[in-house]
Parts: structure tokens; C-alpha cells; sequence
């Protein structure tokens, strides 16, 4: 990730899903201008209903709130090079109650920052950042850690890619390492290597990668802005011999951007067949290319990463695209309403857009300033965005950022949007009251990612947590408790009294 850079999109049923669940794309979600969704059931919110209490419609805030946890140089994760399996679940732990007191819902864990693993994988080594060495054992599974301490505070975890970054930090390429056992495949440029995207088992390999991941657990898949590198003045990347050996008739700048076009493509098939759960989306340059919206100037992402994210939109292989905007609202060249607002448009109702925000630019000048990151997302909100990612986790920890985010314009708390492209019903859950224990079921095939627990504020229902398991402890009180499932749809709530 470089530090150096109102309609809502009507969904429609993605092609497959129907088959998976009877009542996809038979009930559409109801977005409205805040993005506050509201999905309901057949249940009639009458006394004493089918499974003996009432339901009633929730429209929680819809907006994916995330933060990127970078662990390439040992950025965010982990601190140090020695961590046991307890420093790690600590540290992890600390990064999802950062998350919450933020009010987030999703954690962006950089899970192959150079070719290898944060996870255990059965395709490349262990990162070094874990213990020094590449391919050393730590001990623990970050990712899987990570998704055990999110499950139990109600937040969602993507597992970010880089798809063709080798080297950046390691001191070495170890088997299985694509460096290690395909060198020819891995080239060196600037100041690391990188897989050449033009070939063949550079591609494999990362859908070979995405394919384990999704069966991980992970709420989703995201790649970031490194396809093709940024380029080295006067240097051209070492490719040429492989565009000529590909016999491909398109020019060398057109072979690169189809190279890239078709790696997000097998991505995207391949996330939605091991788990059409999963989102796939992809955080791109902030400028696609000067001049668009007019008046931009800046760097060419579509001519110097060979990123095209038009083209993405339009085969339908992203579920949502965060542009990384990391301008000021006073920026002349790159103007961040203006961007926010041409990214939406593109998107055309095809995608979700989130805006990445820039959290290390905080107090670098006098136009960095808190009222600033304040306006940017409100900004982001009003030009059509759903959602937001931090970049990234170091710089919300200091100060007390975290909580005056949660106080300021995070402060109504929200669930991600539903996934773009898929309407489904939902049904309430099956709900009985066991003193102050509410004991829960569900019969819907849409799997759940867990129960929201709304409150009863006096002047409506407002989300208070997302819960797991089939016994839910609650306090005294008016409560509506809803299915949540893994596409993001929600249910009816069944209401219930606690004395």
C-alpha cells in the first residue's frame, strides 16, 4: 500500500448465487440515501408469531468501516520478529479492540506481502516478519487468530493480497517461495523483486493462494494497488522476452493490462467458487488517469501499473473497489471530493465504492488536520460512497484517535453493506426467552455470521453488538435480535423484554 498517494447502486443477482439459496434475488434490499439497509422477512411483526415472539424491521447504518494492518517490514503486525503464540494473540486481540473502539467492523490483514504467508498455507512459506526466517514455523496462524478474536467482537475480516510483489524485505526466497522454485518467474526491479505477470505460473500461484484463503474463514478477498510496479525512472521492467514469447498480437503496454485484467478475472471465479460468500474487491490508485475527472493531474495508474479498473467494473469481477484517496479536500490537482464522486459514477451501480483514507498524513501540515480526515469521510459519504478503509492501524493507535473517531463521524454504529449484486430473504431466527438468556436458531441455508443485538434507545432500535453461539446473555431491557448472515443480508428481528 503506498503512503505517497446520491443514488446508491441498485443490486442485481450475481450469476450462481441463485442456485446456492432459494430465496436469493426474490426480495431486494432496501438501500436508502444513508446506505441503511433493511431486509425483512414474510413474518408479520405480530404477538406472538410462528416461533412465539414478534418481529420487527431494523435498518441499521450501512457502511463498511475498515482498517489495513500492514505486516510487510513489520509495519503493524507483528511488533517484533519473536513474538510466541500468546504475543501474537495478544497483539491481535489489541488490534480488534482498536478496531471497536474506533467503531469499525473490518480488519484488512496483509496476509502475502512478498510472496509468502501470514497463514498457513499449503502453497508458500511462512513470512519472514514472523520469526526472522522465511519458512520457519512461528508457531501460530496469524489469520487464524485474527479471525477468532474479530468472531468475537462482531467484525469481519479480508485477507489483502499482494498479487505479484516477491521480495520487499525478506532476505531470501525459500521453497516453496515462487522465487525458489520457478526463478525464471521473478525478476528484479528497484528495489525488490517481482513475480512477471505475463506468465503463466505467476497467475496459478495466486489463484492457487486465493482459492485457499477463501476457505479460511475470511469474510474476504482484497488486493491492493501493486500489480505491475510503479516505475523506475529511465528503467523499463524486465518483461519484454516474455511478451514476446506469449505470441500475443496486443502491444506491450495493452499484453500488460490484459495480464492484469485476467488475473483479477481467475481471482474473482475463483473466490466465487470456493465461497461466494467472500467479497472480492480491490484498492486501487486513487487516479485512474489524468484528466478524469477533468482538471486531475498525477500519476498514471492505467499506464504505469497497467491497473485498468474499468475494465474490472465492466467484466463484473469486483464486488467493490476502495480508490485510495490520500489528498486533502483543498487539493487542486487531486480533488477529493471530485475523485470520490467520479470513482462512485464509474461504479454506475455495479459495485460498491469505499474510500481509503490516509490516517499517516494526520498533523504532517496544517492541512491535515482532524476536522480534515472528518470532512474527507463525510465527504466520501455524500459523493455516493458505502464505506471507508483506514490506512492504517499504527497511526489510529496513537493519541486517542480511535476514540474520537467512535465519538465523531462514527459514532451511529453500522454493518457493512450487503454484498453488491445479491438480494436474498432472510428468515427471523427461532427465538425462545429463558429468564435473561434468549436461546436462538436458524433454519435459513444462507450461512450466519452471527446475531445483531439491537437496543431500544426510547426512539428506535440501534445496533449494540453482533453476537456468536445459541445462547445470548442479555440485560434487562427491550431488545431485537436479528440473523446476520455472511453476504451481509439481515433479518427480521424478534423482539423480546428482559426484566
Amino acid at each position: 500500500m503506498r503512503t505517497d498517494r446520491s443514488r446508491v447502486p441498485t443490486p442485481t443477482c450475481r450469476a450462481g448465487l441463485a442456485a446456492l439459496w432459494l430465496a436469493a434475488c426474490a426480495v431486494p434490499v432496501d438501500v436508502g440515501p444513508d446506505q441503511g439497509g433493511s431486509e425483512v422477512d414474510t413474518d408479520p411483526a405480530t404477538p406472538g408469531g410462528a416461533e412465539g415472539l414478534p418481529t420487527t424491521p431494523v435498518a441499521p447504518r450501512r457502511e463498511l468501516r475498515g482498517l489495513w494492518i500492514a505486516t510487510v517490514w513489520n509495519l503493524d503486525f507483528p511488533s517484533r520478529q519473536d513474538l510466541d503464540a500468546a504475543g501474537a494473540r495478544a497483539e491481535l486481540e489489541g488490534l480488534a479492540d482498536l478496531a471497536v473502539t474506533a467503531g469499525l467492523n473490518a480488519l484488512f490483514l496483509q496476509v502475502r506481502p512478498e510472496g509468502d504467508a501470514l497463514y498457513a498455507s499449503a502453497h508458500e512459506p511462512w513470512s519472514h516478519v514472523l520469526t526472522g526466517t522465511q519458512g520457519a514455523d512461528p508457531g501460530f496462524d496469524p489469520l487464524a487468530l485474527l479471525v477468532d478474536a474479530a468472531r468475537a467482537r462482531g467484525l469481519e475480516v479480508h485477507a489483502w493480497l499482494n498479487p505479484f510483489r516477491a521480495r520487499a524485505a525478506s532476505p531470501a526466497m525459500v521453497a516453496p517461495h515462487l522465487g525458489a522454485v520457478h526463478p525464471e518467474a521473478v525478476v528484479a526491479y528497484g528495489d525488490g523483486h517481482w513475480m512477471d505477470p505475463g506468465r503463466p505460473e505467476v497467475q496459478e500461484r495466486l489463484v492457487a493462494v486465493v482459492r485457499d484463503l477463501a476457505r479460511s474463514g475470511v469474510e474476504g478477498i482484497h488486493l491492493d494497488d501493486y500489480f505491475y510496479p510503479y516505475p523506475v525512472a529511465g528503467t523499463p521492467f524486465p518483461d519484454a522476452a516474455t511478451h514476446a514469447a506469449s505470441g500475443s498480437a496486443l502491444g506491450l503496454a495493452d499484453w500488460r493490462r490484459a495480464n492484469v485484467a485476467s488475473a483479477v478475472h481467475a481471482v474473482a471465479e475463483a473466490v466465487r467458487a470456493e465461497d461466494p460468500t467472500v467479497r472480492f474487491g480491490i484498492s486501487p490508485f486513487g487516479i485512474y488517469r489524468p484528466g478524469q475527472p477533468p482538471g486531475v493531474t498525477g500519476f498514471d495508474a492505467w499506464a504505469g501499473l497497467y491497473a485498468d479498473p474499468l475494465a474490472w467494473l465492466a467484466a463484473g469481477d469486483v464486488d467493490y473497489l476502495a480508490p485510495q484517496l490520500y489528498w486533502p479536500t483543498t487539493s487542486s490537482g487531486q480533488p477529493f471530493g471530485a475523485l470520490a464522486g467520479w470513482w462512485w459514477a464509474q461504479a454506475d451501480g455495479r459495485a460498491w465504492t469505499f474510500v481509503g483514507l490516509d490516517l499517516s498524513r494526520l498533523g504532517s501540515s496544517a492541512a491535515w488536520t482532524r476536522e480534515e480526515l472528518a470532512l474527507q469521510v463525510t465527504t466520501g459519504r455524500a459523493q455516493g460512497a458505502t464505506g471507508v478503509v483506514l490506512f492504517r492501524a499504527e497511526h489510529l493507535a496513537m493519541e486517542d484517535r480511535a476514540a474520537w473517531l467512535r465519538a465523531g463521524v462514527f459514532a451511529e454504529p453500522a454493518l457493512p453493506p450487503p454484498h453488491h449484486g445479491v438480494d436474498a430473504t432472510v428468515r427471523a431466527p427461532e427465538a425462545t426467552l429463558e429468564g435473561r438468556t434468549l436461546r436462538l436458531r436458524h433454519r435459513d441455508p444462507v450461512p450466519l455470521r452471527g446475531w445483531a443485538v439491537f437496543g431500544d434507545d426510547g426512539e428506535g432500535w440501534v445496533l449494540e453488538r453482533v453476537a456468536q453461539g445459541d445462547a445470548l446473555a442479555l440485560e434487562p431491557g427491550r431488545w431485537a435480535v436479528a440473523a446476520l448472515t455472511r453476504l451481509d443480508t439481515l433479518s427480521a428481528a424478534r423482539i423480546v423484554e428482559v426484566d
